[in-house]
């Protein structure tokens, strides 16, 4: 049995990856990639709302590799999606947030199993 990854992140994750899909396609799209169009502050922000889900991480007891590897993520995303024209359609594809939200679910699902495994008295 797996334990379940907070709604919030879950949310948060496909608000800014993939919550919209353009007409008539499979491609999927979300904020980041809408604000990001905003020159000079677009991509911080979006940064800054993807450090919610390092944040829950770190909070969740996620080891520092893995919490490295999801600032990687947001990093890559946050400086490549500022360059203009090139940033945005990379915008579109790399998805950084639905990357750490992934690691994020991997870690609570080797947590449960490892409390599952201890027993309910942790022993």
């Amino acid at each position: 049995m797996q334990e379940r990854q907070p709604a919030d992140i879950d949310r948060l994750a496909k608000f800014l990856d993939s919550e919209f899909r353009l007409p008539g396609t499979q491609l999927r799209f979300g904020m980041d990639g809408v604000i990001g169009l905003i020159p000079g502050i677009g991509d911080a922000i979006t940064g800054g709302l993807g450090l919610y889900i390092v944040a829950r991480a770190h909070r969740e007891g996620a080891p520092k590799l893995m919490l490295l590897k999801m600032l990687w993520n947001l990093a890559v995303d946050t400086v490549l999606g500022a360059i203009p024209l090139v940033g945005d359609i990379f915008d579109f594809a790399h998805r950084a947030n639905l990357k750490n939200a992934q690691l994020l679910q991997k870690h609570l699902d080797k947590s449960h199993l490892r409390q599952n495994e201890a027993g309910p008295d942790g022993t």
